[in-house]
């Protein structure tokens, strides 16, 4: 298998995605709550688009946005299913906004 960060191996309708590969974003999912190790918070995360495959995208390293704790970073890498995206945007990580 070829390198992951190589765009041409994604589905056309996830090229998106691909050319966002080293750039900051905000990505928030369709769930409208999720719950991490007992801690159930928004699908809103900021990070840097590590990889791309069919399916799949790879923020890292990734800020989970909570009203208890705003700039958390996750301790990996955080992978997450394309159809569960609902919006991204480039987005710089250290940017504040409010969480309602």
């Amino acid at each position: 298998m070829g390198n992951k960060n190589d765009s041409s191996e994604v589905l056309p309708e996830n090229q998106l995605f691909a050319d966002m590969i080293g750039r900051e974003i905000l990505l928030t999912t369709t769930s409208t709550q999720l719950n991490l190790l007992g801690q159930t918070f928004r699908g809103i995360f900021t990070g840097t688009v590590k990889t791309v495959t069919d399916g799949w995208i790879t923020l890292d390293p990734v800020i989970i946005k909570m009203n208890n704790a705003p700039f958390h970073r996750f301790p990996t890498p955080l992978t997450v299913p394309i159809e569960s995206i609902s919006n991204f945007v480039p987005f710089k990580s250290d940017r504040r906004f409010p969480i309602p």
